[in-house]
């Protein structure tokens, strides 16, 4: 065989050798960035050489298990899981990373543990602003203060890079974030603990010694038997109580009744009042509607007064039933914590436990003995003057009442409000007490000028001599008696039968003017003259005296008028 043949063969067979090695490769299926098992074949100072069943070996740098505890374990023929990102480089070779992998199937465990909430082995290496550094499956994780335990701790010196138990609550692999909770594994072994302990308790077991753990203003929170109970403030006693750190103290035993048990939420309700008997089951036995009974202020509110009657029933007086002579009265004005006082009761509500009581009702009622004294003379001291009244109070009994400006004199005039002043006495009548109110009369205690008319026999039509007393645009007022103190208004249009007469500016003070009576109603104080109707009766008079035949004659009105005075001369 030639040269030439030889060295064509040789070259035939490389050829050969290479198409087998590329398929090789292809049959493999490498793809980059997956793990892959790579298999060392050389152990040297600053890298590890693997066969990844590529065209060349690939390195590794020892740098790369400095914290892996396999590099004391690594032999030739090892096999070792690597990340393959490229399966050839620009160099020709490949490039691959045991870090990047181990990383990989760290993620994909955490995401795995993620969806099924299993725990991890983690250690906390460090703190940082708002919590710590917690690596777990060789990852750097951030675990929250708050999730380090059930409670606050003051030291976590004792959990430092030892191995503790926690759950990833949160996972984003964009940003390489991971959130673990040491406190949720704590509080997920403790729930397990009280689903156990709560399958040996039942509603209504009676507890001989319930441990208290804490007090709040609305309740205790109890230890039975290692599970958490609340001891509801209204669950205490059959009455009011006001703190319940007044009754117990931390570490108390107490004896309590299980009456409530959510298995859904764990939560367990106790009370101290179920051991005992409800006192509102034979209460009205025991208290009658109207009594008087003794008991102690408790509480005293806006609104009213709670009074302790026995153990466990307390009463209300409401801020109406404090004083006869003030509704609102503020509760402290008139009763205190602690004061000891007899009350009536009002009513008894055995369906809401709830009793009215009034403390005004075992004084004596002022509001009886003003009634007695209608139309009696009475001492009030002013405290208010409006612009239409004066407000005081009784002297004798402090009850409140209204004067009216009306009501101070017969005259009706507002500006007498003038003569009088604040915390002044004066005397007045009582003239209406009605529904808690007392209405006063200051000219009730003088005699009314009316009775003028009844003591002169005075009726409805009869005509009467005035003399004009002021002379205004509407009319005129006239005085009837000598004394002046009856003064009656005449409309305008009452002042004369003719329009043009009816002027008041014709009429001057002092002149006589004869008035009819055409209204008299003394007890509703109505009471009215009229000069035109006293003129058309003297005119009908006239006509019937005179007139007779007057419209045949021709005679006219004014004639008779003539002839009529003409005889009154004659007769004088």
């Amino acid at each position: 065989m030639s040269t030439e043949q030889e060295l064509e063969k040789i070259s035939s067979s490389q050829k050969e050798f290479q198409s087998l090695l590329d398929q090789d490769f292809k049959d493999r299926k490498l793809k980059e960035n997956e793990i892959i098992k790579a298999t060392v074949t050389e152990v040297t100072k600053n890298f590890i050489i693997v066969d990844c069943k590529a065209k060349m070996e690939g390195m590794i740098p020892l740098e790369e298990f400095k914290n892996d505890d396999e590099l004391s374990k690594i032999k030739v023929g090892s096999q070792i899981d690597v990340y393959l990102e490229r399966i050839e480089s620009f160099k020709g070779e490949i490039v691959i990373s045991r870090e990047k992998a181990r990383k990989m199937k760290a993620w994909k465990k955490l995401e795995k543990v993620f969806e099924t909430q299993e725990e991890m082995t983690g250690y906390i290496t460090g703190k940082v602003k708002g919590g710590f550094i917690t690596t777990v499956e060789g990852l750097p994780c951030f675990m929250p203060s708050s999730q380090i335990d059930v409670k606050p701790l003051k030291r976590i010196d004792h959990l430092m890079n030892t191995p503790v138990r926690v759950i990833a609550t949160r996972i984003d692999k964009n940003r390489g974030n991971v959130c673990v909770s040491r406190r949720a594994v704590l509080e997920k072994s403790k729930n397990a603990e009280i689903i156990e302990a709560l399958k040996k308790i039942n509603e209504g077991d009676i507890i001989e010694e319930a441990i208290v753990k804490a007090t709040t203003d609305w309740g205790i929170f109890l230890d039975i038997n290692g599970i958490d109970a609340l001891l509801h403030v209204s669950d205490l006693s059959h009455g009011r109580v006001k703190k319940p750190s007044d009754l117990v103290t931390i570490g108390q035993k107490i004896k309590v009744k299980i009456t409530k048990i959510d298995k859904e939420t764990n939560r367990v309700s106790a009370s101290v009042k179920a051991l005992t008997e409800n006192p509102f089951e034979n209460i009205e036995k025991k208290y009658k509607v109207g009594g008087v009974y003794e008991g102690i202020v408790t509480k005293i509110m806006d609104y009213g007064c709670f009074v302790k009657i026995e153990d466990g029933v307390e009463g209300l007086i409401h801020n109406s039933e404090l004083d006869w002579t003030n509704r609102n009265i503020k509760p402290n004005k008139v009763l205190s914590v602690s004061q000891k006082i007899k009350f009536k009761i009002v009513n008894i509500d055995k369906d809401t436990k709830r009793i009215s009581l009034s403390y005004k009702a075992t004084t004596e009622n002022p509001w009886d003995k003003v009634k007695d004294k209608i139309g009696k003379e009475v001492k009030i001291k002013i405290n208010n003057i409006t612009d239409k009244a004066i407000f005081g109070d009784l002297v004798e009994t402090k009850l409140a009442g209204m004067l009216h400006y009306k009501e101070i004199s017969y005259q009706e005039n507002i500006e007498d409000l003038k003569k009088f002043k604040k915390s002044e006495i004066i005397n007045v009548k009582i003239i209406e007490v009605k529904d808690d109110k007392i209405r006063f009369s200051k000219r009730a205690l003088e005699k009314d000028p009316l009775s003028w008319f009844k003591d002169n026999r005075k009726k409805i039509g009869d005509v009467i001599t005035t003399r004009i007393h002021e002379v205004l645009k509407t009319g005129v007022k006239v005085a009837i008696d000598q004394d002046k103190k009856l003064i009656i208004n005449i409309k305008k249009m009452d002042l004369a039968k003719d329009v043009a007469d009816a002027r008041p500016e014709v009429f001057s003070k002092g002149n006589a003017l004869d008035a009819k009576i055409t209204e008299l109603d003394i007890i509703n104080r109505r009471v009215k003259l009229s000069v035109k109707a006293a003129q058309m009766d003297e005119e009908k008079s006239l006509i019937a005296k005179f007139g007779e035949g007057a419209t045949k004659s021709g005679a006219t009105l004014k004639g008779i008028f003539e002839k009529a005075i003409g005889k009154k001369d004659k007769k004088k």
